[in-house]
C-alpha cells in the first residue's frame, strides 16, 4: 500500500513559539518523529509540512523531505491538521503522486516509538480500518468533574459523585501521537474522526504531549529519570 506519512511543524505557534524544533534531549522535536518513522519500517514516504524556511532548514539538516511550503494561511489557527494534511495529499498529487494510506506524526509527541507506529499500522490493516488514532487514558477520570458557578460547585456527572475512581467508567483522550487513515476515505470525509474509528493505546509517558513550558520540562525529566531513551 502507497504510504505517506506527514509530520505537521508549523512555525506560528502561540503558546511556545516554533516549538516543533525546540530541542528535547539534544534533538529538535520534529527530529524525534521521523526518527520513530524511519525506525518503524511501514511509513513509506516521510515528509515535513511547514510554512517556515526555519523550520524547513531545520527539518532538512536532519534529513527530512521538505517537498514544498505550505501557504501561510494554513499555518495558523484556526487551520488544523486536518487542513494541512489535505492541502499536503493535493500537492503531492499535482506532483503526480498518489497514496493509499496516510499516517500523520505530531512532533509534539516525541515518545511515541517505532514498535507504536508498527503496532498502530498492524491495527489497522488487521481491522481493515479507514480511520485509527492513538489514545490514551485520562490522569484524572473527567467524570469527577465539577462545575463553578457562582462561587459554588456542584458535579457534571452527579451519577457518579461521590464514587471511587475505580469504580467510574474508563475514558480515553486523543493524544496526538499517531494516526492512520485511509486516504480515500479521508478525503471523503475531510476529517480524521470518521466513523468506525479505531483506537490504538498508549501509556504515560509515551503519550506524552508537549504544548508549553511546563511540558517541555517535564519531557526533560522524564529523560534525565531514564523513563525513555532516544532513539525511541
Amino acid at each position: 500500500m502507497a504510504t505517506l506519512t506527514l509530520i505537521p511543524a508549523k512555525g506560528c505557534s502561540t503558546r511556545l513559539p516554533r516549538k516543533n524544533i525546540l530541542p528535547l534531549g539534544g534533538k529538535p522535536l520534529l527530529a524525534w518523529a521521523a526518527e520513530a518513522a524511519r525506525r518503524a519500517g511501514v511509513c513509506g514516504r516521510i515528509i515535513i509540512s511547514t510554512e517556515d524556511e526555519a523550520v524547513a532548514a531545520v527539518a532538512r539538516e536532519y534529513g527530512i523531505d521538505v517537498p514544498f511550503l505550505r501557504p501561510a494561511e494554513l499555518g495558523c489557527d484556526p487551520a488544523g491538521v486536518v487542513q494541512v494534511a489535505l492541502h499536503a495529499l493535493q500537492t503531492l498529487r499535482t506532483q503526480g503522486e498518489e497514496y493509499k494510506r496516510m499516517i500523520i506524526l505530531l512532533p509534539t509527541s516525541p515518545f511515541r516509538t517505532a514498535s507504536d507506529i508498527a503496532e498502530a499500522v498492524a491495527l489497522f490493516d488487521t481491522k481493515q480500518a479507514k480511520f485509527l488514532l492513538s489514545v490514551s487514558a485520562f490522569d484524572h477520570t473527567p467524570f469527577a468533574a465539577m462545575k463553578l458557578e457562582d462561587g459554588v460547585v456542584s458535579p457534571w456527572f452527579p451519577e457518579y459523585f461521590g464514587r471511587k475512581s475505580q469504580e467510574m467508567p474508563s475514558a480515553f483522550r486523543p493524544n496526538g501521537a499517531i494516526h492512520v487513515l485511509d486516504v480515500a476515505a479521508f478525503e471523503a470525509a475531510g476529517s480524521y474522526f470518521g466513523q468506525p474509528l479505531y483506537a490504538y493505546e498508549m501509556p504515560w509517558p509515551r503519550s506524552l504531549d508537549i504544548d508549553t513550558v511546563a511540558d517541555l520540562q517535564m519531557a526533560e525529566a522524564v529523560l534525565a529519570a531514564g523513563l525513555v531513551s532516544w532513539p525511541v
